[in-house]
């Protein structure tokens, strides 16, 4: 048993403008109903699909407070050309360069239209298949243990584990890397991004729960209402959501 990564979920107050953005960014299409949900994918994007690829969900709320972000997504490129003309298109966009205390390193580091921090990474060989998303980045305090929650959740492969970095992939090669570095900090109140999970065809959304909150996963002290979804918290506290099956 095991749940697939279908989504990054991030936080907006206005969720089809900042949809837009990342659909531009990415090179997919934003689906904003209007209702305060709009999904970026690539054309013709099946989320039932096991081999679908992980997009993005934007998510209306009244207020995203502005705190440390655990969560961000890497963007890849093909070359030092790439790299550059991306950093350039994102901020015509309107992305905006951010100073984290990064110093000088190959990659850029760049805000959205909301805050939400991003990097625009330098080529880098690891990720020349992922599509435009590299890897989505977890701060966290114990990425070994952190990676071997999630790689047991997702059945996902270890790709590289130390004590102060962990690099998890699907099993079939396919997509972005989940990553966990080490870093200083304790859990924020309000994280502007989070993983949303779904159980493969035929398996059931209770008795996924009930395995995920076996593997260390408890109860969210978020509140989503009358929703179809589960909300479950990591071992460090991170929120996920585990979806119905579609």
């Amino acid at each position: 048993m095991a749940v697939r990564l279908v989504q990054v979920n991030l936080k907006a107050r206005d969720d089809v403008a900042l949809g837009r953005f990342w659909a531009a960014a990415l090179g997919w299409t934003a689906s904003g109903s209007g209702r305060g949900a709009t999904p970026v994918a690539p054309a013709g994007f099946d989320w039932t699909d096991p081999d679908a690829p992980v997009c993005v969900d934007v998510i209306a709320v009244p207020d995203p407070e502005t705190v440390r972000y655990r969560m961000h997504i890497d963007l890849a490129t093909t070359s030092a050309a790439h790299q550059a003309e991306l950093v350039a298109r994102l901020l015509s966009l309107g992305a905006t360069a951010a100073d984290i205390g990064q110093g000088d390193v190959p990659w850029t580091v760049l805000a959205d239209p909301e805050g939400n921090l991003f990097c625009v990474l330098e080529p880098r060989e690891v990720y020349r298949d992922t599509g435009p998303i590299a890897a989505v980045v977890v701060d966290c305090a114990d990425p070994r243990g952190l990676a071997g929650f999630w790689g047991s959740a997702l059945g996902w492969t270890s790709h590289e584990v130390t004590g102060d970095f962990a690099r998890l992939r699907s099993a079939s090669g396919n997509g972005p890397f989940l990553e966990f570095i080490r870093a200083p900090g304790g859990a924020t109140v309000w994280h502007r991004a989070h993983l949303d999970v779904v159980p493969y065809a035929g398996d059931e959304q209770a008795a996924e729960v009930a395995r995920l909150r076996a593997l260390g996963a408890t109860p969210s002290d978020a509140d989503p209402g009358d929703v179809s979804w589960v909300v479950l918290a990591d071992p460090e506290g991170n929120d996920f959501c585990v979806l119905a099956p579609g």
